[in-house]
């Protein structure tokens, strides 16, 4: 059946078959794939389950993408520049597999390119059908939060068959058991996609409703009619997952994947692209984001943080409405201390870096060019799966933003290791991130939670912390990993009050960046409470030549875009009107 599936594979693809043969499938379908369906859906049957198909005895989690890895999966098909960039910057982090057809060739290529692959690279000689490893490839759950390393393989939303045993083959190579959603018979088979999935640490994940049409009646892939609350039911069993928002489709996106445009940083935060107005899928973006916002709350209870980052035009200044290649910023990588970020063009990335490196201070952030990719619907994270440490020392914790000038400010964390915590350290600074005084944290005895306690401070002071913890067996983790470098901060914020209206302060424009610009640039905009406020550009007569934002700001900070290439060189105005005052800033155009 093997033999004849291949054949009618390659028969049906017909006009790809040159691009068939250098592994060069697109993310979505190719020509004629969606045929090859019901013969993909038989061969599974007769395949049956590779991995486990009954969902682990014990409570699971499923890991967030900034916790420690123990290696990076990559399968070796066809954009070899970008394949070996990753290498170079992954391997300094950790472990790199590689799935290949030919050892002996990624060695001369990698080592062509300059990329050391004698330490922390591997090589799995292997089938598999195309480069997408973040849709097929294994997630990293773990028994009791930090117990046992688990992997959890679903039903690849693709007929492509190698692919889809790629999860049983890196199971087997790293001695980690595999389960599988992929029996019918007791219920729990699930069509899902990496790339359609994020999830926070804590039990809440994010997909697009692509999840539920690859379930629900009717579906192309011979799984059961789940409804959404059985697939609920069914990533709770597997993932551990107990909050699971899923968002409209978009419009222009082709495949629904929610990397493609937003991207969990922490346990709160959210990096989400931005279109110009109404244009591409901006708009139902926006929705989406508001639809969680306004529905669901993070673990600690809080809304979510939103920043926000360009979706760049292509070389021809065309968004997907018009045709144009779907760029995006948000289809990164964290690989420990280090972050990939993809990039195009340097008058627009070297805006989207920068906020990139703001977010994430301390980071490693590395931009690796994806033109030649991201024709095919993906970027970084579709080509790459991370697979976490078999000891995790986890450290979960919804960061503390602002505080009230002279009262006690506590920093809680979960702090979870498998042989217990022998102790915990906060570091707090005053003014800047260096010079950082050590704290005890004492545990409550019950939840594995950690607290400690920075002093008030005046005024409208900034405060940095990091989190450290050491398990009982020595092993040491910090959080954010890359500490003493990377931090968090809270700004001492005389403005808290009980009401969002009283002793409110004015509104104001943030630096902008660049600035001087010549294309994309960036509109930081900190607001003391959510109030309706209009953006625009004018001349230095005060003419209007275009609206930035018009809508509702939300207290503290938003940023927003404009690209000025087509505007003339010289000085301009930035507006901010709000119902109570008007804020200006400079823009040179260069």
């Amino acid at each position: 059946m093997k033999k004849i599936f291949t054949l009618l594979f390659i028969a049906l693809l017909g006009n790809f078959s040159v691009q068939a043969q250098q592994r060069i499938l697109p993310k979505g379908f190719a020509p004629g794939e969606a045929a090859l369906i019901p013969a993909y859906n038989e061969l599974n049957a007769q395949r049956g389950p590779t991995g486990i198909s009954t969902p682990p005895s014990s409570p699971v989690r499923t890991m967030a993408e900034w916790e420690e890895v123990q290696a990076i999966v990559i399968t070796w098909s066809g954009f070899n520049s970008i394949l070996a960039d990753i290498v170079r910057y992954a391997r300094l982090e950790c472990e790199v597999i590689i799935v290949c057809s030919n050892e002996t060739a990624v060695k001369n290529y990698l080592g062509n390119a300059g990329v050391d692959w004698s330490s922390n690279v591997s090589f799995i000689e292997d089938e598999y059908d195309s480069i997408w490893v973040r849709d097929y490839g294994p997630n990293t759950v773990y028994t009791n939060d930090v117990d046992s390393l688990l992997l959890v393989d679903w039903i690849y939303n693709r007929p492509r068959y190698d692919d889809d045993k790629v999860s049983d083959v890196v199971g087997n190579f790293m001695g980690v058991p595999v389960y599988s959603t992929d029996d019918g018979a007791v219920g729990n088979d699930l069509v899902h996609t990496g790339g359609n999935f994020m999830a926070d640490g804590l039990g809440q994940a994010f997909s697009s409703e692509l999840v539920l049409e690859e379930n629900g009646p009717f579906n192309q892939f011979g799984s059961s009619n789940h409804s959404n609350a059985e697939v609920d039911e069914i990533m709770n069993a597997f993932m551990g997952i107990q909050s699971y928002p899923k968002m409209t489709v978009l419009p222009y996106d082709g495949i629904h994947h929610i990397d493609m445009h937003m991207k969990l940083l922490d346990e709160e935060t959210l990096i989400v692209g931005q279109y110009p107005t109404n244009v591409a899928d901006g708009p139902q973006i926006e929705a989406n984001i508001q639809y969680v916002l306004d529905n669901y709350t993070t673990n600690a209870g809080n809304q979510h943080k939103v920043i926000r980052i360009p979706m760049p035009p292509d070389f021809n200044g065309a968004y997907p409405n018009t045709n144009g290649d779907y760029r995006t910023y948000t289809n990164a990588l964290f690989v420990n201390k280090t972050i990939l970020i993809p990039v195009y063009q340097e008058q627009y990335d070297s805006t989207a870096l920068r906020i990139w490196r703001e977010a994430m201070p301390g980071y490693n952030v590395q931009g690796i060019n994806c033109n030649s990719i991201i024709p095919y619907g993906g970027a970084i994270h579709c080509i790459t799966k991370e697979v976490g440490v078999s000891n995790p020392l986890w450290i979960a914790h919804s960061r503390v933003r602002s505080a009230l000038p002279d009262e006690m400010i506590p920093i809680t964390a979960t702090i979870k290791h498998k042989e217990g915590i022998e102790q915990a350290k906060l570091f707090y600074a005053v003014g800047a991130p260096e010079n950082f005084t050590e704290v005890a944290m004492t545990y409550d005895g019950g939840t594995a939670r950690w607290t400690g306690m920075i002093p008030g401070q005046a005024g409208s002071a900034k405060v940095y912390y990091y989190i450290y913890g050491k398990a009982n067996d020595g092993k040491e983790q910090l959080r954010p990993m890359p500490a003493p470098e990377a931090y968090f901060d809270i700004q001492i914020d005389p403005y808290i009050v009980s009401t969002t209206d009283v002793a409110a302060v004015e509104s104001r424009i943030g630096e902008v960046f660049p600035n001087p610009a010549g294309a994309m640039t960036c509109i930081p905009v900190v607001a003391d409470r959510r109030v309706q406020a209009r953006i625009v550009l004018k001349d230095l007569y005060g003419r209007q030549l275009t609206t930035i934002f018009t809508g509702q700001l939300e207290k503290g900070e938003s940023k927003h875009f404009i690209d000025v290439q087509t505007l003339p060189a010289g000085t301009y105005l930035i507006n901010l009107e709000t119902d109570r005052d008007v804020a200006v800033k400079k823009l040179t155009v260069k």
